[in-house]
């Protein structure tokens, strides 16, 4: 089992990770905002807890106790609030996918048996529809935009006033509430990429012993700044970028966009950022082709490995080598994590190269979320680093290659979900075990490499396994391609034929190969994959591939929705 490698406080729930950051770090900024006339504000860890007491205070006195209410919006500071007010005394909270459309809220408003939801004025629509129709359990309305409370919402900015106004009176029910760790506080649904979503139930206990496990593994503290960009419904983003910053007295800053990320790594000072590998990708190819045209290639691959042989010694001169790097990227920028899906190893060799501290990590809605990380003394590029110190990791049925089914046991695994024993019993065996229904390799060393989603691997007539994500970070790398996916084609022999459906950048095919005729750019493209192929065995080859400039389909935390893409490509093909 690997071993804590930093000291970090323990906590027993939220609550008492909520306390004991409130306590230590009462007068430092707990959130940094951009307000009017571009001029910065900051909410203290004080002022943000007694916000969430205050609307604790007046959840209770709704009669909510114990009962499930649902958060909805864009990152803010007001969901930050709303979720620790219901956890820590309250009830328990159904944070809800912000990019769902109305049908799909309404489903899963009425799955969860929720009895109050908390939104923003983006879903004022769809509430007013669900007031009128009366078909959900929901009692209460919660506005986190409105004034004044009117025509049946609640203004949460008047609850939290009069949740205060209890406290000063005396009211110490959400102050005193105890916390049963070992029961369900958060209810989280699956993205659904390949069939409907499935409610996971996880417990405080869940929770705060992977907020142990970051902290025993990946250091930072009150001086760091994390930029939220994520949705903080997904419990990655939960977790990693809200919760953990909180329980070590970091601040917190709200991305304004995905156009706005850039300056708002600079203007807000961030110094950690917590996202998907797409993002930082992105990031890392802009970086590269801004090097080049200045020239500086050679200059920056000599330093590269300079400064990698001084770090052999304990010498760390990439600030320096770097700085114009540094500069442009944010000054303060000095750690990255990427989750969700797998990471471009090039992409982490060049931050890190550039002294930009990357990690890759992995987990699962189920596991609360983070099962391995790497970290400054366990990292080996490719890999997930090891699994936390709390956990156990095996492989099942493993192969010729030593690929086998990830699975994992330990405190952080979910309770089970919820009103589903059947999914529950398929997913948790009887010894504890949760199968990730992910494929990987454990080295001699312990270092996890994965390989992808069991459900995804396409199993060719000779039994020859082919793994479509290993495919899609080569084909990713061809300048101009901005993302891919791979499948495989039933071919009338029963077999499957490789294919991928490429995505490119209309505006770099024309700056780079000067193509604008989609066939010419398919063309070239196919050449590209030629060159791949060339590399790997012959079974693995791509024999056809699709080219289109649109976006492929996304979960809202950028996985690819398989199933669809595949309807939509059958579907095409059936009109040709």
């Amino acid at each position: 089992m690997r071993e804590a490698i930093h000291e970090f406080e323990k906590f027993i729930d939220l609550k008492d990770m909520l306390n004991k950051s409130a306590q230590k770090f009462a007068d430092r900024p707990a959130y940094v905002f951009k307000g009017e006339g571009q001029t910065f504000k900051e909410i203290t860890y004080k002022q943000f807890k007694n916000d969430i007491d205050s609307l604790g205070t007046a959840l209770i006195n709704l009669d909510l106790k114990d009962k499930k209410i649902a958060i909805i919006g864009e990152n803010r500071y007001e969901w930050g609030v709303s979720y620790l007010a219901v956890t820590c005394g309250t009830g328990i909270v159904v944070p809800l996918d912000k990019a769902l459309p109305n049908n799909e809220i309404e489903s899963l408003i009425m799955r969860s048996q929720v009895e109050a939801i908390i939104y923003s004025n983006k879903y004022d629509e769809i509430m007013e529809q669900l007031k009128d129709k009366k078909n959900t359990e929901l009692k209460y309305f919660i506005s986190m935009d409105l004034e004044e409370s009117s025509n049946g919402v609640i203004s949460l900015k008047k609850l939290i006033e009069k949740g205060n106004k209890q406290i000063e009176n005396g009211d110490r029910k959400f102050l005193d509430a105890e916390i049963n760790p070992d029961v369900m506080g958060i209810m989280l649904f699956t993205s659904g990429t390949t069939s409907q979503s499935k409610a996971v139930m996880l417990s405080h206990k869940n929770i705060v012993s992977n907020l142990m496990d970051i902290a025993a593994t990946i250091k930072v503290d009150e001086n760091d700044r994390f930029l939220s960009f994520l949705p903080l419904h997904h419990t990655f983003e939960c977790t990693v970028g809200f919760l953990y910053p909180i329980s070590k007295g970091s601040s917190i800053a709200f991305c304004e966009g995905i156009r706005h990320i850039a300056d708002n790594i600079k203007e807000f000072e961030v110094s950690t950022m917590i996202s998907v590998p797409i993002l930082f990708e992105s990031m890392c190819k802009k970086i590269v082709k801004a090097i080049e045209e200045k020239g500086k290639s050679k200059q920056v691959n000599i330093g590269m490995k300079i400064s990698n042989v001084l770090l052999k010694i304990g010498v760390d001169v990439r600030d320096k080598v770097f700085g114009e790097v540094h500069q442009s990227l944010g000054p303060k920028l000095r750690l990255m994590v990427a989750g969700g899906a797998a990471l471009d190893p090039e992409t982490e060799r060049i931050f890190n190269g550039l002294g930009i501290t990357m990690y890759q990590g992995y987990g699962l809605t189920e596991t609360s979320p983070v099962i391995a990380a790497e970290d400054d003394k366990y990292r080996k590029i490719g890999s997930i680093g090891k699994a936390f110190p709390s956990l156990e990791v095996k492989l099942e049925d493993v192969n010729e290659e030593g690929i086998g089914e990830l699975l994992v046991k330990g405190p952080t695994v979910m309770m089970g979900y919820y009103e589903n024993d059947e999914a529950t019993k398929e997913a948790i065996d009887e010894d504890g075990w949760l199968h990730t229904g992910d494929l990987a390799k454990i080295d001699k060393d312990g270092f996890i490499f994965i390989t992808g989603r069991k459900k995804y691997v396409i199993v060719l007539k000779n039994g020859k396994n082919i793994y479509p994500e290993e495919l899609e970070i080569l084909i990713n790398k061809i300048a101009g391609v901005t993302e891919s996916f791979v499948y495989g084609k039933l071919e009338e022999d029963g077999d499957y034929k490789i294919s991928a459906k490429i995505v490119y950048d209309k505006d770099i095919m024309k700056d780079i190969y000067g193509l604008e005729d989609k066939e010419e750019i398919r063309e070239k493209l196919w050449q590209e994959i030629k060159v791949i192929n060339r590399t790997m065995p012959k079974y693995k080859y791509i024999k056809d591939i699709i080219i289109t400039d649109e976006e492929l389909i996304k979960t809202t935390t950028k996985k690819i929705k398989r199933f669809e893409e595949m309807k939509k490509i059958g579907e095409n093909v059936t009109k040709m």
